[in-house]
């Protein structure tokens, strides 16, 4: 989306055509799902529309099932193709970017697939939200002690961004929702996060890591550093450490890898599966492929080591996508393209509210200040000034009210209602 909206800026009419590709109808910014899922903003201000935004773009929603460079075509599946029956169509490009992302990296862990959750879309950030608030009130509402148990422990995988982020917004929201229960209390919720490596948050550095451990275990979050998950079979989750949890909510962050799309190109990839380019983001060794973001491996020419690859991370991403435009710009004008060169700042993350850590410029940042920084950063990165004015609206007013607290659970399942009601005529009887 950012690569489109600066192209559609920089090209006249006349240029060229710039056809959009993407399963969704809006571009999701990450960094904001943990508050989406916390409550402090709305699902609809995570996402931005690109029909909106990139008003001079022509935007397809559907799925590239394939690429053939050599032809120059893409194999597109769309919602009209499958209501017609007619098969995926083929699409001709002269020039290709592909910035498809990332999906959630799985292991075959038994019963993860059938319990797991992963939290990489705004509909599973929402619909975790719904989750936790349900099993509140399966909590309060039961007779059976190892239903509630179940209930109240919630068990999440991966110490990167994502587990610890949403593990801490959503145990904030949870905790402020028990006072509204009358026979909850927090102390009775089992929070578990489950790190493979000794550390968490790599990013922020070692001593932010060990503040962000402390920080969360003085809030009886249990934290289990080189541990892993074997299994969750019959929703109980059984760590390395021989621990047997039974639990109702297993939320799987552990790590991503590139997007399946680009395994069905012709395009030279990497031993992580992501397409190996060039400083100026060109796909290496092919004419007219372009590409950027998680998918990318692109070198970082400010490293001091050879051979090191930008971090797959929203911060290179966005500069990424400025540079790629210009860069397919000065291309289609015959005159010459410049390297990628970004030399990383630090790092961010919210531990939940008024709590944070951050890396940035060399300086740490913990507490308050770190989750001020945290809050800054990100408004300042999130596209449009529409975005912008109404997330921080939303801030403000979640400083002055109470937080909502209710789940709307029964969105996932929005004809549910409708066929009880066709199927027992419940609306017909008089009440």
């Amino acid at each position: 989306m950012y690569t489109a909206l600066r192209l559609q800026r920089t090209l006249k009419r006349d240029e060229a055509r710039i056809v959009v590709v993407d399963p969704e109808p809006y571009m999701t910014y990450q960094p904001f799902l943990p508050e989406a899922a916390a409550g402090s903003i709305s699902p609809r201000h995570v996402v931005v529309p690109l029909r909106r935004v990139l008003d001079r773009c022509q935007v397809v929603i559907g799925e590239a099932t394939a690429i053939d460079h050599a032809k120059r075509t893409a194999t597109i599946r769309t919602l009209a193709t499958e209501e017609e029956g007619t098969g995926a169509v083929e699409v001709e490009y002269d020039e290709l970017v592909l910035a498809p992302g990332s999906v959630s990296r799985t292991l075959p862990v038994p019963g993860l697939a059938e319990y797991g959750i992963g939290f990489k879309t705004v509909e599973e950030a929402i619909g975790l939200r719904n989750h936790v608030l349900e099993q509140l009130d399966i909590a309060s509402s039961t007779r059976d002690p190892a239903v509630r148990d179940a209930a109240l422990t919630f068990v999440f995988v991966g110490g990167g961004y994502a587990g610890v982020e949403a593990l801490a917004e959503l145990e904030d929201m949870a905790r402020y929702a028990a006072r509204y229960y009358h026979n909850l209390s927090p102390e009775d919720m089992k929070w578990i996060l489950v790190e493979a490596t000794g550390r968490i948050l790599p990013e922020v550095g070692e001593d932010m890591g060990r503040y962000a451990v402390r920080e969360l275990r003085n809030r009886n979050i249990d934290v289990r550093l080189e541990t892993r998950l074997d299994s969750c079979e019959d929703r109980v989750a059984v760590l390395s450490d021989g621990s047997r949890f039974p639990t109702r909510t297993l939320v799987w962050t552990a790590g991503v890898k590139p997007n399946p799309v680009l395994a069905a190109t012709d395009l030279p990839l990497n031993e992580r599966g992501r397409l190996v380019c060039t400083a100026a983001l060109r796909v290496e060794g092919v004419e007219h492929a372009w590409a950027a973001g998680d998918a990318a491996a692109i070198p970082d020419r400010t490293a001091k080591k050879p051979g090191t690859e930008c971090a797959p991370n929203a911060q290179h991403a966005v500069r990424q996508a400025k540079v790629l435009a210009e860069n397919i710009a000065a291309s289609l004008r015959g005159e010459p393209v410049k390297d990628y060169e970004h030399a990383y700042v630090g790092s961010v993350a919210s531990l939940g509210l008024h709590k944070g850590v951050a890396h940035v410029y060399g300086r740490k940042l913990k507490g308050y200040p770190a989750w001020f920084m945290h809050r800054a950063y990100h408004l300042s990165r999130v596209p449009t000034f529409n975005r912008k004015a109404r997330v921080l609206a939303e801030w403000t007013l979640s400083g002055l009210f109470k937080r909502e607290i209710v789940s709307l659970g029964s969105l996932e399942n929005p004809r549910g209602e409708f066929e009880l009601a066709a199927g027992t005529g419940r609306h017909n009887e008089t009440t």
